[in-house]
Parts: structure tokens; C-alpha cells; sequence
């Protein structure tokens, strides 16, 4: 049975960026990441969703929401990013209907979904990928070796992407609307860390 539905605090106004993943395991990349868009975006607060398990991954051996939460509070070690695993509370399998279940809940804040630009790159398997980009700004993060060529959401979403100098506005505009942020990079993945781990 699922627990209780506790979001962290959100007061009328709030910019929070959305920052989902398996965080399995989490790492500095996913606290990189999560700086440049409070600093870029302007954000007042990153929340990190972890995921009960990815839906075009497999999640055999996938440690427990909590233990991956645990894990990422350590990582995440700042004021403004805070580590949520309210996804399995509101029994939401995908994306879509996480966003569709935090915007009723907190209809007066400001929601930009993060994203790596390899996450770009597959967006359109994603359930319901166009509902997502018709209700909630997104923020597209630059990462080593992705790119935008051959992006197919990209591309069918090509006249709503904002200059990277209207960044700051991102979480006022209206959906469709995002943006691609070149900063900092890190090369670190989850999955080269597990592989590395398995290796050992």
C-alpha cells in the first residue's frame, strides 16, 4: 500500500525545477546539473524525483526508493535541492502523470522539468510526450557526447525552444516552451558507475 502524498513545501509563486531520474546511483553529474539550472533558470528550488523504476529500462536488481533517496541527500547537499521520492506515494509510472498529479496539487507554482540532452534524444518514447510539452516548460541540459541532431522531439518542438538568453524567464512562459543550457559538463552516468562497480 502506498503511503501518504507529503510534497516538500511550496508556497504561491515558487519556481521549482523537476529533476527526474533512477538516481542509481546518484552522483555528482545529477548535483552539477541541478546547479546550473537553479542559477540559470533561476530557480528557487530543485526538487529531485526518484523514480520507483524507469519504464523503458530494466529495473531487476534497482535498489529500493528509499535506499536510492538516502543515497541522494548525500549527494545533493544543498538548501535548495531537495531529494523526494513522491513518485511512489502518487503511483505515478510515467512522467506524464507525475507532472499531471503535482500541477493539481500545487496549481500556484512555477514547474520546469530538467532534462540532459540525452534524455532529448528518446523524449519521443516517452508516454505521452506531447502532453508534457504542451502543459510544462522544459530545460534541456547539455551533456558530453549528446547532441540535438536526429532529437526528434526536438525537432517537432523546434519553434517553442526559447534563446539560451531568455533562460531566466523559462519558468514564466507559457507551454510549449524550453531551452537548452550549455554550462559545465560532467562526464559521470549512473549507468558507467554501476558498470564500474560490477567490474570491481
Amino acid at each position: 500500500m502506498r503511503g501518504p502524498v507529503r510534497l516538500p513545501p511550496h508556497p504561491p509563486g515558487l519556481r521549482i525545477g523537476l529533476f527526474g531520474g533512477s538516481f542509481n546511483p546518484p552522483h555528482a553529474g545529477h548535483r552539477l546539473v541541478s546547479l546550473i539550472a537553479l542559477r540559470r533558470l533561476r530557480l528557487d528550488r530543485v526538487w529531485w524525483l526518484v523514480s520507483p523504476g524507469n519504464p523503458l529500462k530494466d529495473t531487476a536488481g534497482l535498489p529500493s526508493v528509499a535506499d536510492r533517496v538516502a543515497a541522494a541527500r548525500k549527494i545533493a547537499r544543498h538548501p535548495r535541492i531537495v531529494v523526494t521520492g513522491v513518485e511512489e506515494a502518487l503511483g505515478a509510472r510515467y512522467t506524464a502523470d507525475t507532472l499531471k498529479a503535482l500541477r493539481l496539487r500545487c496549481p500556484a507554482a512555477r514547474f520546469v522539468w530538467i532534462m540532459g540532452a540525452d534524455n532529448l534524444a528518446g523524449l519521443h518514447r516517452w508516454r505521452r510526450w506531447r502532453e508534457m510539452a504542451a502543459e510544462t516548460p522544459f530545460a534541456v541540459v547539455d551533456r558530453p557526447g549528446a547532441t540535438l541532431r536526429g532529437a526528434f522531439a526536438g525537432g517537432r518542438l523546434k519553434a517553442a525552444r526559447l534563446p539560451e538568453r531568455d533562460a531566466p524567464r523559462l519558468a514564466d512562459a507559457s507551454p510549449p516552451a524550453w531551452v537548452l543550457l550549455h554550462d559545465r559538463r560532467s562526464t559521470l552516468s549512473s549507468t558507467a558507475l554501476r558498470a564500474a562497480v560490477s567490474q570491481a
